[in-house]
């Protein structure tokens, strides 16, 4: 029988982790890219931009967790990002012409970040 050291089961769940947290990011960025080709104001925008503050939302409260062992200047940025993310899904709410670009690419360099 095979036996795990408890830093190996660790270490399987934080890349088990990692990977749902691309899938999720993954998840809005196609969101958002369906989003920008329909144009202006549409359900499909609104549907992106919730999901991505609320995904930023998720990250940030996990960020925060005591338990959270990143280091916090990694905390701070990543802390940093999430916000300016849902600050940028609201202007894009605010005014559609605004576009997705900003923050498509700056969801894909975190998910890239994650590899």
């Amino acid at each position: 029988m095979y036996k795990l050291s408890y830093a190996e089961i660790m270490e399987g769940d934080l890349r088990e982790a990692r990977a749902r947290e691309q899938i999720a990011i993954d998840h809005g960025i196609e969101l958002m890219k369906r989003a920008e080709a329909e144009g202006g104001s549409s359900p499909q925008m609104s549907e992106a931009l919730q999901y991505v503050q609320r995904l930023w939302v998720f990250f940030i409260e996990n960020l925060t967790d005591p338990d959270n062992e990143l280091a916090a200047p990694v905390k701070g940025d990543l802390i940093s990002i999430g916000l300016w993310a849902i600050a940028e899904a609201d202007r894009i709410l605010a005014d559609p012409s605004t576009g997705f670009a900003a923050l498509i690419d700056v969801n894909k360099a975190i998910r890239d970040g994650l590899a």
